[in-house]
């Protein structure tokens, strides 16, 4: 079912962090920083994932995301909603049916055998593509996706996420450059903001975590592993 109500921005933000935050998805570890797929450290980790397992929470952000988009590029902009492999496919999904779409998935790479697909589903040419994920950091992840979706003669020029580390100056232009527009609900500062207000983590952890945000190039250098 199409949402029809439609939260202010400022509020869709406090209440996606606040919700990533009840669930536990947020992990804060300045003192023995994640490793990322990318070998660089960092103190803070989210696991969207987790937001599957809870139906309640699943559904609000799912309505978010859906009035979000729809608002910032048109009530009838998509005839298609795909998903990437693998964390962008339950939430395409969810998309495609209260925008009431077709949903198809993006591999990371083609199978190896019978087809040697990269899209599942039924994706035509001509057809405008909403690319969904869970989130995105600098952006480069999506452009392998997109150039999946446009090499079947669609087009992509949107992806939704639910979360948007928002701390890499790069990310949007990275996007903008390859024509798409990027749509989110929260970043790390909304999700700070909320945690300080909530008082889920120690002031010294958050501290050492805006720290990182305001500057997360430098942060990882001071950080490697020896």
């Amino acid at each position: 079912m199409i949402p029809s109500s439609f939260p202010t921005r400022e509020e869709i933000a406090r209440l996606s962090a606040r919700m990533l935050l009840e669930i536990g998805a947020v992990n804060f570890r300045p003192e023995e920083p994640y490793i990322l797929a990318s070998g660089l450290p960092s103190p803070t980790y989210i696991d969207c994932r987790k937001l599957i397992s809870y139906p309640r929470i699943r559904s609000t952000l799912m309505d978010f995301l859906t009035v979000t988009v729809m608002r910032d590029a048109g009530f009838e902009a998509f005839d298609n909603i795909a998903g990437g492999e693998t964390a962008g496919i339950p939430f395409a999904a969810l998309v495609a049916e209260r925008m009431a779409l077709p949903m198809s998935y993006v591999r990371k790479k083609p199978k190896g055998y019978g087809r040697n697909a990269r899209i599942e589903g039924a994706m035509a040419p001509g057809q405008r593509v909403l690319l969904v994920e869970d989130l995105t950091t600098d952006g480069g992840s999506k452009l392998s996706f997109v150039d999946a979706i446009r090499e079947t003669g669609a087009s992509c020029g949107h992806t939704a996420v639910i979360f948007y580390y928002g701390i890499f100056p790069e990310t949007e232009k990275t996007l903008g450059d390859h024509g798409i527009a990027l749509h989110h609900l929260c970043t790390w500062w909304d999700v700070l903001a909320e945690a300080r207000t909530s008082g889920v983590f120690p002031a010294d952890t958050l501290h050492q975590v805006e720290g990182f945000l305001k500057d997360p190039r430098g942060w990882q250098e001071a950080h490697k592993p020896a």
